[in-house]
């Protein structure tokens, strides 16, 4: 384990404040080692690419119940200063369940990444077989997690664009400063999952390892945070771009906003491709490098994946269950002709 922390290097020194080009800089020393194990290890692209693929069903799943809204309920909601409607609730519902797909086979692909890092640093081979071995036992505390933490991220993401009513310039910075904190106090979770550990006691090591870590976590995060917001931006424009160029795909005629939000998957998928495939995998092996020299040094313990017999797992037959529950229930209301009535449902809420 010692050899594979000492190619991740030593990238930060404990005193100084860390600025924006520190975190770049500190990202980018990291970027060199994650992508030479990445071209070692195929598996990472692979699961890096099928998490890609996630996004991808899970927004076509999101966007599926704007097409069974009439253009005439945007155009009240729009001119409307009333919220709480039956239909804000169902909607909220259908998108919080959306995410809750996509993120149960993604925060499996995620757990794999770290198992690929652990079993590297032991000497082992890191087959997609293996890593899943690794990984299934803790599918319901992994799939807890990221249903949550993709959850705020996508609320974020949403209140970031923007619109007529957002937020006031303190509610942004405020919710954008508990939003940054969340993902710095959350970063050591996934390697503690993988490792074996349960969703409280990994919780509590992600704590200990930030207070121990901080300034190589604050790094990490600032220059993950960073190039998201550069992607982010870019993809901004790109969409700007793609729509003045294709025009026929503006928000016109009958279903706008579903043709809108149907064809601004294009942009969406890109930038999301950008990060799942090139800054996502070096994040996570980031993250349990830092997890691994703070376990070994601090903690005084060694890490061996499988985990230990007897140590705290979750259930993977819920989490299936569960998740196969929620998608057979979409997928019924998306192919089941008039969609067991929700569109009018949601429509009805607005008109009154």
């Amino acid at each position: 384990m010692e050899s594979i922390r000492g190619r991740m290097g030593e990238v930060v020194k404990p005193s100084d404040k860390p600025s924006f080009a520190d975190g770049l800089s500190a990202f980018w020393n990291r970027t060199v080692f994650s992508v030479r194990l990445i071209f070692e290890e195929k598996e990472l692209l692979t699961f890096a690419l099928l998490q890609w693929v996630c996004i991808g069903i899970g927004y076509y799943l999101w966007v599926q119940m704007l097409g069974w809204l009439p253009d005439e309920m945007w155009e009240r909601a729009a001119n409307s200063s009333h919220g709480g409607r039956l239909g804000d609730y169902i909607m909220l519902a259908w998108s919080f369940l959306c995410v809750g797909v996509a993120t149960f086979p993604m925060s499996i692909l995620s757990g794999c990444m770290g198992a690929v890092y652990f079993l590297k640093a032991q000497g082992k081979e890191s087959t997609i077989p293996a890593c899943l071995k690794i990984v299934l036992p803790a599918t319901r505390d992994l799939w807890l997690f990221h249903w949550v933490d993709g959850w705020w991220t996508v609320v974020r993401i949403l209140a970031r664009l923007p619109k007529k009513r957002g937020e006031s310039p303190v509610e942004r910075a405020v919710n954008e400063a508990v939003y940054y904190a969340w993902k710095v106090a959350t970063i050591g979770i996934l390697p503690g999952l993988v490792t074996g550990r349960g969703l409280m006691d990994a919780g509590r090591r992600s704590l200990g390892m930030v207070k121990s870590r901080l300034r190589d976590v604050l790094l990490l995060r600032g220059g993950y945070s960073a190039l998201c917001w550069i992607v982010g931006i870019a993809s901004y424009i790109f969409s700007i771009w793609f729509f003045i160029a294709f025009p026929e795909f503006r928000y016109q005629g009958q279903q706008f906003m579903y043709r809108f939000y149907f064809w601004m998957a294009v942009p969406v998928l890109c930038a999301s491709g950008v990060v799942l495939v090139f800054l996502r995998p070096v994040y996570i092996i980031s993250a349990c490098a830092i997890y691994t020299d703070y376990v070994q040094t601090e903690r005084k313990e060694s890490i061996m994946v499988p985990a230990r017999p007897g140590q705290k797992r979750g259930s993977f037959d819920f989490a299936f269950t569960m998740a196969v529950i929620i998608a057979v229930v979409l997928l019924a209301v998306v192919f089941t002709p008039g969609h067991f009535g929700i569109g009018e449902l949601v429509a009805g809420s607005w008109t009154r």
